[in-house]
């Protein structure tokens, strides 16, 4: 009996689909009927003047529309980005924190713009969580940690992710590659180039390689 409502609503969406299917055929077939009626010189003047005006609109219409959803995206992402800044501004638990600032750096499609004024409070996250995070279960939050490094340009953590290129895991050291190219850290080309050649992981040779084609 439970299944009953939804099967309605099932087949309601179908004869709706039905509808819309006849409708749709009964427009073509009226349009093609009154297409083969029409004079001469009414199909010419349609096809000379009526279309290209026709295509103009429909063009603009998609412009504008295409356009609006830009702005309105921006405009939730703006929104959503303000609502996790306040929430990681107000958070004091390290885990907490770093979740939000995750959120944060993956909203802003891993872009520092409109993060600068919690860049240093975000990275005391990162580097909290980095030095934390020991051990085999907890080798995701410190790659993490040291890819958003990079993220929020903090450039004092550089000897600690040139070191993390030594990690037994192979994720860290690729994301340690990857935070050391976004901050284009010459400091570090010597370990990468012998990192791009040596590493055992291709993930990890082929960010070491695009860290220092960064730098170039």
């Amino acid at each position: 009996m439970k299944n009953a409502p939804s099967s309605h609503l099932t087949n309601q969406r179908g004869q709706a689909n039905v509808t819309m299917a006849l409708a749709l055929i009964i427009l073509i077939v009226g349009g093609i009927w009154i297409w083969n009626h029409l004079d001469f010189d009414t199909q010419d003047f349609i096809v000379d003047e009526v279309v290209p005006i026709l295509f103009l609109v429909v063009a603009l219409t998609l412009i504008t529309w295409v356009n609006v959803r830009k702005v309105k995206r921006a405009k939730n992402k703006k929104n959503r980005r303000d609502g996790l800044l306040k929430q990681f501004s107000n958070e004091k638990a390290p885990r907490k924190r770093f979740d939000l600032a995750s959120q944060l750096i993956e909203l802003n499609e891993f872009q520092l713009e409109g993060l600068e004024r919690v860049a240093a409070d975000m990275a005391e996250v990162f580097l909290y969580t980095f030095k934390r995070s020991l051990g085999d279960k907890q080798h995701r939050f410190r790659g993490m940690a040291a890819s958003y490094l990079g993220v929020v340009q903090h450039r004092e953590s550089i000897p600690l992710l040139i070191k993390a290129l030594e990690d037994d895991h192979a994720y860290v050291r690729g994301c340690a590659a990857l935070a050391l190219g976004r901050m284009r850290a010459t400091e570090a080309k010597t370990k990468l180039e012998y990192t791009m050649k040596e590493d055992w992981d291709q993930t990890v040779r082929s960010r070491s390689r695009e860290a220092v084609e960064r730098m170039s």
